[in-house]
């Protein structure tokens, strides 16, 4: 089956509600990244809120996310459109803590790799400047960050969920997440139902793990009172190519054009999102270097 999500209301319209399934996803973010457990659930949690995240734009709308903390984990980067479609990276892919003692004793340890730090959300909406907002990362288990986030950056009260579930073997077992997001004309009595509701909702990794549907889980955020507006496929998707990396090769100085040419004699560039290399012969490098002077 396919990761995707769901777009909703519910409570008489007064609250929107995202909800995706994202195990393929994010399985295919860890083979690529070569992600050890910790890593694998930072990754996969940014990745899905980004993803959802991506669903509120339309378009050729696109977001650029990053997460700053001083954690082993170091810069997370994520890239969503309005398609579904998101892609990352990742400072330290082999980062593996557990939760030492406590009610979360050998669970992984999110919030110590992540550490303290930022959450920056920069829009292309398609015009000619970009939008950056940031908010103070509150806990770095992603989820909490990305709440405080509606909240202080987007004035919107609202509720994030978000986990990813890591296997014996290292591969991701199941994940998932949702945004609830309050709005305007919602009452206080909707308000305290529905925390009263997230309070006693399982993980949401479990819930997939289990075999709970997005469907399925949108029904126990909504209470039955849901109304899915889309259903979006979701997928880890880079369209990185050798085109794309001539034109930024034309963009180098001369200085460094002439040493990939007459000392290098070719030159290999590795994609930061898929890992795809793309390997430019010194004849390539003349005719990038000839064109770009026309």
């Amino acid at each position: 089956m396919n990761d995707y999500a769901l777009i909703a209301t519910a409570y008489n319209q007064t609250v929107r509600i995202y909800v995706a399934s994202s195990t393929h996803l994010v399985e295919k973010a860890r083979t690529i990244h070569d992600t050890w457990p910790t890593a694998t659930a930072a990754l996969g949690r940014f990745l899905t809120v980004s993803a959802m995240m991506g669903l509120m734009y339309k378009n050729e709308e696109k977001i650029t996310l990053r997460i700053k903390g001083d954690g082993p984990i170091g810069v997370m980067l994520v890239e969503a459109n309005s398609f579904g479609e998101v892609r990352g990276e990742i400072q330290n892919p082999h980062v593996y803590l557990k939760y030492e003692d406590g009610p979360k004793k050998g669970k992984l340890n999110v919030g110590q790799g992540v550490g303290q730090g930022f959450l920056h959300v920069t829009k292309d909406l398609g015009m000619k400047d970009y939008f950056t907002s940031s908010s103070e990362l509150q806990t770095g288990e992603i989820g909490d960050d990305f709440t405080y986030y509606f909240v202080i950056s987007e004035q919107t009260p609202a509720s994030v969920g978000v986990g990813v579930l890591v296997d014996i073997d290292q591969s991701v077992l199941a994940s998932g997440g949702y945004i609830l997001q309050v709005m305007p004309a919602c009452t206080e009595e909707t308000i305290t139902q529905v925390e009263a509701l997230i309070s006693k909702l399982p993980p949401v990794s479990s819930l997939i793990q289990s075999g709970k549907t997005p469907e399925d889980i949108l029904t126990l955020l909504a209470s039955g009172t849901e109304q899915i507006l889309t259903k979006k496929d979701i997928s880890y998707t880079c369209h990185c190519s050798k085109s794309g990396f001539a034109r930024s090769l034309s963009a180098l100085d001369e200085e460094t054009l002439h040493s990939l040419i007459h000392e290098d004699g070719q030159a290999e560039i590795e994609c930061h999102f898929c890992k795809t290399k793309y390997i430019f012969s010194k004849e390539e490098l003349i005719d990038i270097n000839i064109k770009r002077k026309k």
